[in-house]
This record gives structure tokens, sequence and C-alpha cells, in this order.
């Protein structure tokens, strides 16, 4: 797992994906656009709700949390409402970026406050333009509500 940032490194996104292939498409479609140390990444929601809580100032808080809704342990409705339900990050954005068409985990997300839901592209260039899209926003557009 990764460590909880410091206030010197960057700005970055936190990444919540089991499946090593897509994991690795998504790393690297970032390290073809951002610096790849700007996304740091956990493997199931129970690590997801552990690095959140372990982190003491909201300036150590990614801009961003990138959520697959499929995820072993705690699935990911179930670590966006964690991320709701707690003061620290009740506000932190969420991209639900994810494989799932079914209809009940897009009214979830959006009903649980996700501020993106993102059906992952099966085109590698679709794909990696997408992930570029989304950390050019996140790290440089988006303005975070900061408490």
């Amino acid at each position: 797992m990764s460590p909880i940032l410091s206030k010197t490194e960057p700005d970055y996104l936190l990444l919540v994906e089991d499946n090593p292939d897509d994991e690795l498409l998504i790393t690297r479609a970032f390290g073809r656009q951002l610096d790849v140390n700007r996304i740091k990444v956990v493997h199931t929601g129970i690590e997801a709700v552990e690095f959140l809580e372990r982190i003491k100032t909201a300036s150590e808080l990614p801009k961003a949390v990138i959520l697959d809704v499929n995820l072993p342990k705690k699935n990911g409705i179930d670590v966006l409402k964690a991320i709701r339900h707690n003061e620290k990050t009740k506000y932190l954005p969420v991209v639900m970026l994810t494989s799932s068409d079914e209809k009940r985990d897009l009214l979830d997300s959006y009903n649980l406050g996700a501020n993106s839901y993102i059906r992952k592209p099966v085109n590698y260039e679709d794909f990696s333009r997408i992930i570029h899209e989304i950390g050019a926003y996140w790290l440089h557009i988006n303005k975070p509500v900061s408490i």
C-alpha cells in the first residue's frame, strides 16, 4: 500500500483498482501524460478507506479518487458511502471509472454523491485519452473544496 504523502509531495490522484491489467493501462496512460508519481494505487475497497482514514490534514488528501465499482471485500459503492460519511473526506471528488454497465451502479453512484461516472473504454486510444482528460481536469482545472 502507498505511504501517506507529506505536504512537500505534489498533488495526486488516488486510484482504487483491483484489476492488474486495468491498473497497468491507467498508470501507463498517466505516465504518458502526467508525472506517474501523481497517482497512488490501492487495490481493495478496504485499503482505500484505510488509506483515507490515515490522512491527518486536508493538504494530504488526494485531489480526487478514481474508484472502480467492482472491488473485492468492499465494493466501490460502499467506499463512496464511507467517503461521503467521513467529515474529512465528504467533499473529496470521486470519479467512478468502471466496466460496470449496470444502471443500479450508475444511480447509486450519483445518489451517493459521485462527481462523475465513466465507463472504461475497450479501445486503448480512447482509454488513454480519457485517463489523460481525467488527470488534467482533476489535477489542474477543478477547484476542490478545502476545509
